[in-house]
């Protein structure tokens, strides 16, 4: 799978059912989100991270946050009562439309396409945080690597970027074939017989591999903490990484 194949499906889930696709939950497919309670669920996730962060002795307060993966701007309108300015950043056009029409931020926050494999529209130490959760593990593990990188990159120095990953299949049925089944086979169950409109790759970072990426590049991982998992599938891993 390549960041062209993301960049096609991506735009096909954004077109066809956007809020379900941001957040895959029971009852919801077919366009059945309510708006506000979708919202909402993006403020509780701001919520309970920067209440994590101030525990972690690191600021909850910001000039410019990106919100990488942004998707429907679910985060990105939660982040903005918390910064002078929020980049929405999404590689599908159909997401970045929907995230702009249900902008309630008073022009705080700024949606941006991008559909390269780094971050160089963006100048070093650029950003103060770096938000990405539900994201990186739809993408390909060689692309995941190099925007973990980008991430460290655009954070000015004692920036933190706030990442959620899965780190491995949890033991249950479902896991076990993630674990083993090749993803051209689950993409075709998940179109077929799920009848999702484009498939959803899931791409694991173990935690050691984490520990690696971050101080190949500059970067110290300084909070971790179980994750809410994507499914009950998968062990999932929120970390928060400061640049050094």
């Amino acid at each position: 799978m390549s960041l062209n194949d993301v960049r096609r499906d991506w735009t096909k889930l954004g077109a066809d059912d956007p809020l379900w696709a941001v957040l895959v939950q029971p009852g919801k497919r077919g366009g059945r989100w309510d708006v506000e309670e979708f919202l909402a669920t993006g403020r509780a996730d701001v919520e309970e991270t920067s209440a994590w962060l101030r525990q972690l002795g690191l600021p909850t307060r910001w000039e410019r946050v990106l919100d990488f993966g942004c998707g429907a701007g679910r985060l990105s309108q939660a982040l903005a009562p918390h910064a002078d300015e929020v980049v929405g950043l999404d590689i599908a056009p159909s997401m970045l439309e929907t995230a702009r029409k249900l902008d309630r931020s008073g022009g705080n926050i700024r949606f941006v396409l991008n559909d390269a494999a780094d971050l160089n529209q963006f100048p070093d130490g650029h950003f103060d945080l770096v938000y990405s959760a539900l994201v990186l593990q739809h993408l390909p593990r060689t692309v995941i690597d190099r925007y973990l990188a980008e991430f460290l990159r655009v954070l000015r120095p004692g920036g933190v970027a706030v990442v959620g990953l899965p780190t491995e299949p949890a033991r249950t049925a479902k896991g076990l074939i993630w674990q083993v089944a090749p993803f051209r086979l689950i993409s075709w169950a998940q179109r077929h017989l799920l009848k999702y409109p484009a498939p959803m790759r899931m791409t694991p970072v173990p935690h050691d591999d984490m520990v690696r990426l971050v101080a190949a590049n500059g970067g110290e991982i300084v909070g971790q903490r179980p994750d809410l998992p994507y499914t009950e599938d998968w062990q999932c891993s929120r970390y928060a990484l400061r640049r050094r």
